[in-house]
């Protein structure tokens, strides 16, 4: 932590932005034009735009905590909302490809300042298969540009491109390990799986549900990039399916290769499985629990 900013509260003090702004500009300036040769921020005009935008921010500041509190005390239901995977969580994922935050769930309580006894119930989401934007070590990885491969399939079916980037994502079989690593620094209460349409039409599935290091096999997704990346992926098959999962929305209903399946994903990741998603639009869901039930 630089502590080398402005908080959102300060709006709340503007006789004080001024010389809190120009110890921190001075700071800045110097890395600008001593280290980076660039052009400093000019004083004024920064000054000049942050009472603009305060006049927009100043009505919606409160304190978040003791509203959520209020909220929660009421006896009214909040969800948080997680970005980014778990395993791109700066310090519990594949570090150095992780994102910049933390991502895993207790981060809804440090980040919004609720107790972390007011997270009743934790929902993880995860695609039927695994994917990856990016750099970084992914032991299920599938070849994405041979039109043979399930990887293509699950890249073309699946849309698989960065949202942001329009990158294509790097597809493979479904990970367990790495998502018993995932539920284990989340403490998942249920799952939901979603894109299970995108497998149809697989004839033979595989799961991994491990890894072999330098001789010795592992059942959970080591720490740290070194050590993934020298992990082997230990697969087991199960056979897939031929019909249409599409748009499905009742569990019977779907085919039973489509059911061990998922089944076999719950036994091995140790979290039930509470919704499966079987096409892109709201309703096209299994809703098995529901999460504020």
């Amino acid at each position: 932590m630089g502590r080398r900013s402005l908080k959102v509260y300060d709006l709340l003090e503007p006789d004080k932005i001024n010389d809190k702004l120009k110890d921190i500009l001075d700071l800045h300036n110097f890395v600008l034009k001593q280290y980076l040769n660039k052009t400093p921020i000019d004083f004024k005009k920064q000054l000049d735009e942050i009472y603009i935008q305060a006049e927009f921010i100043r009505p919606l500041i409160c304190d978040v905590s003791d509203e959520l509190y209020k909220i929660n005390s009421s006896g009214k239901k909040i969800l948080f909302e997680g970005a980014q995977g778990a395993l791109l969580d700066v310090d519990h994922g594949t570090y150095p490809f992780v994102t910049s935050s933390n991502c895993v769930a207790g981060q809804a309580a440090a980040g919004s300042g609720v107790g972390p006894q007011m997270l009743e119930y934790i929902l993880g989401i995860t695609k039927a298969y695994t994917t990856r934007v990016g750099g970084g070590p992914f032991p299920s990885e599938l070849d994405i540009d041979d039109i043979k491969s399930p990887g293509n399939h699950m890249s073309v079916k699946g849309k698989e491109f960065g949202t942001v980037t329009q990158r294509k994502r790097r597809c493979g079989w479904f990970d367990a390990a790495a998502l018993k690593r995932s539920a284990m620094i989340n403490g998942l209460s249920g799952l939901c799986i979603t894109k299970l349409d995108v497998l149809d039409g697989i004839e033979n599935l595989k799961i991994c549900v491990g890894y072999n290091s330098g001789g010795i096999e592992q059942n959970l997704l080591p720490l740290g990039s070194d050590q993934v990346s020298s992990c082997k992926p230990i697969f087991i098959d199960i056979p897939g399916w031929k019909e249409s999962t599409y748009g499905i929305k009742d569990w019977k209903k779907l085919p039973t290769n489509a059911q061990n399946y998922l089944l076999k994903l719950e036994e091995l990741c140790g979290v039930p499985i509470h919704i499966v998603s079987t096409g892109p639009e709201r309703d096209e869901t299994i809703l098995i629990k529901h999460p504020f039930d």
